[in-house]
């Protein structure tokens, strides 16, 4: 059993991410899914990504950062897009982390966006489509393949596609074959750290 740290995406703590946690914990896992939005979900990333402006990128980070000091250091930490902000700073800064799950989104590890160099003994698996205007378009692939060139345990995985959320079951980007190779790569990660 692990226990997972999981971070919602800019739309908010959808039904789709909900689910998601609740297929990872029906394979024996504590998954925490705080609610960096206080309840407000939107129906486009452009809405919840204003949403953040209005608040501060580096404010709603530092949020999710806060909330795990209310659990052990021994968690994987996981981040759906925007979620993958304070999940990939916490594996990369605070002591114990066991791993680290980004979806949709990776942060670099060297230059002006990184929090420092990954940290020794901390798997990662980034998972994004391989035609994502964002993850690809916006360079986070780039930051992915500079993480598993440096990190002796790390995995990118590409899945054909050109969606972003595509693991959020209640959003029309799903795409239900890729969510399941996800999901089961997910699982096997989980059993080994």
């Amino acid at each position: 059993m692990t226990e997972i740290l999981l971070f919602h995406h800019a739309q908010g703590l959808t039904p789709g991410v909900r689910a998601f946690a609740d297929d990872i914990r029906a394979a024996g896992h504590i998954v925490h899914t705080p609610d960096l939005f206080e309840g407000r979900t939107f129906d486009r990333i452009e809405e919840g990504l204003a949403y953040v402006g209005e608040i501060g990128f580096d404010a709603i980070r530092e949020d999710g950062v806060r909330l795990a000091d209310e659990l052990p250091p021994e968690l994987v930490y996981a981040g759906f897009s925007f979620g993958v902000l304070p999940a990939q700073k916490l594996a990369q800064t605070r002591p114990g982390a066991c791993g680290a799950l980004l979806f949709h989104s990776c942060l670099p590890i060297s230059g002006e966006w990184a929090f420092g160099p990954w940290p020794e003994g901390v798997p990662v698996q980034i998972h994004g489509m391989d035609n994502d205007p964002i993850f690809v378009g916006e360079g986070d692939i780039d930051a992915a393949r500079e993480i598993v060139a440096k990190v002796a345990d790390a995995e990118l995985f590409l899945y054909p596609g050109d969606q972003h959320y595509f693991a959020d079951s209640s959003l029309p980007t799903y795409d239900a074959d890729a969510t399941a190779l996800l999901t089961a790569r997910v699982l096997a990660f989980l059993e080994r750290v």
